[in-house]
């Protein structure tokens, strides 16, 4: 679960009470299809939020790319590092800003 999910579940709750508040007698067609429209984009917040982690199994990047180098034997990554290719490239960029290297 993400920041940016939890917004996007706020925002369409949100934005479906408005609409639901509105109505006063029997909604229109364009209002009745903007609610289902909300309420579909809650929904699929609502279930990003209890999704397992992503691919990379990071809690900070659980949609993000997998590093090509996890389970290369020929190449492999340092003890510890897991498969969020975000994470990897900044402890990469931290280890050779360490030793010297830009």
């Amino acid at each position: 679960m993400s920041y940016a999910d939890l917004r996007e579940l706020q925002s369409a709750l949100s934005t479906a009470s408005d609409i639901a508040f509105s109505i006063e007698s029997a909604p229109a067609a364009h209002e009745a299809d903007q609610l289902v429209d909300a309420l579909r984009r809650a929904l699929a917040a609502a279930t990003s939020l209890g999704a397992g982690g992503g691919a990379t199994g990071c809690p900070e990047h659980p949609r993000g790319a997998v590093d090509p180098l996890f389970g290369d034997k020929n190449d492999p990554l340092p003890q510890g590092w897991g498969r969020c290719l975000l994470c990897n490239d900044r402890r990469r960029r931290a280890s050779a800003q360490r030793r010297g290297w830009r």
